[in-house]
């Protein structure tokens, strides 16, 4: 449809990762191979919690939420990079391209907020351990995870509603492996200062908030677990907090580069592969790491097997 000398975009052609067609065979094995060890480890994580009576605390109810949101991260992006290896530019509509940012967009920031629930658990357990069951109460849970997914749904409300608002009248090929919000506003003929700003205000100020909550909690950790006298109870809060920080060090140190950095200061390339790492890469580390450096993970993984082995 025309208007004027303009012709209104009906889809988009996501170019992917790269052109190079003999790169896009290996990739599409690597990036496929790597889909599915994270459907499998975060479906695994959530089975053993559920399955696992001593894993039915706070701690791990937010760590199966973390694996699920897990989940729909990978499968919101990965697939349409999939098919871009296969093919030279995908096209996906412009409702479907839509949906995909919503998509993306819900589960990342849902994860922020998570990941800052799970170090306030982690607080209330080392600094306030007599009041851990009144503080982390069944309904504080629900609370805190109600808000995880509402705060999750708002940003990409935000997020979806300047797409909306946006005209799409020229070129159509969006320089990413997936429906991103950067590229895609550089395709806009209508795009205004609000478009761009209030995104931006949105993701960063998630960021902020929950980077300063996961700070705060640990600063109190940290003064916890110095005022300690025994060694075998600094280890075991330690032990507690690794996996935890491991995982928030990885997803914040690659969130930080695309929204918080000027985007002047790193090129599309730059901007693609750092995207790869905490959309497809860091969904699948997050079981690995909760799974090898969490002793209750690996003593209820060896039960559940053994339960099944004997059943079998």
């Amino acid at each position: 449809m025309e208007t004027g000398n303009n012709t209104i975009v009906t889809e988009f052609i996501i170019l992917g990762l790269t052109e190079d067609t003999s790169i896009s065979v290996i990739l599409f094995i690597v990036f496929l191979g790597i889909y599915v060890v994270t459907l499998m480890g975060n479906a695994s994580i959530i089975v053993l919690i559920r399955s696992s009576p001593q894993l039915h605390t706070p701690m791990y109810l937010f760590l199966c939420h973390l694996a699920f949101v897990d989940v729909g991260y990978s499968s919101s992006v990965t697939p349409v990079m999939l098919m871009g290896f296969l093919r030279e530019g995908t096209s996906i509509c412009v409702v479907c391209c839509v949906a995909q940012l919503c998509s993306a967009v819900t589960f990342g920031s849902t994860e922020c907020f998570l990941l800052a629930a799970m170090a306030y658990d982690r607080y209330v357990a080392i600094c306030s351990p007599l009041l851990y069951s009144s503080h982390m109460s069944p309904r504080i849970c629900i609370l805190l995870l109600g808000m995880s997914y509402l705060g999750g749904c708002m940003n990409a409300w935000t997020f979806t509603g300047c797409l909306l608002s946006l005209s799409f009248c020229g070129p159509n090929k969006v320089n990413h492996f997936f429906c991103d919000y950067s590229p895609l506003l550089k395709l806009s003929c209508s795009h205004d200062f609000t478009s761009e700003i209030i995104p931006a205000i949105s993701s960063g100020s998630i960021i902020v908030v929950t980077v300063f909550i996961i700070a705060l909690s640990y600063v109190y950790i940290l003064f916890s677990i110095l005022k300690m006298h025994s060694t075998e109870g600094r280890h075991k809060a330690f032990s507690t907090c690794t996996s935890h920080l491991t995982a928030v060090t990885l997803f914040y140190g690659t969130i930080t580069f695309i929204y918080v950095l000027p985007k002047s200061s790193y090129s599309t390339e730059q901007n693609k592969v750092v995207s790869v790492i905490y959309t497809v890469v860091i969904p699948m580390l997050n079981p690995l790491i909760y799974s090898l450096r969490n002793k209750e993970v690996r003593q209820a993984m060896r039960k559940l097997m053994a339960r099944t082995h004997w059943w079998s």
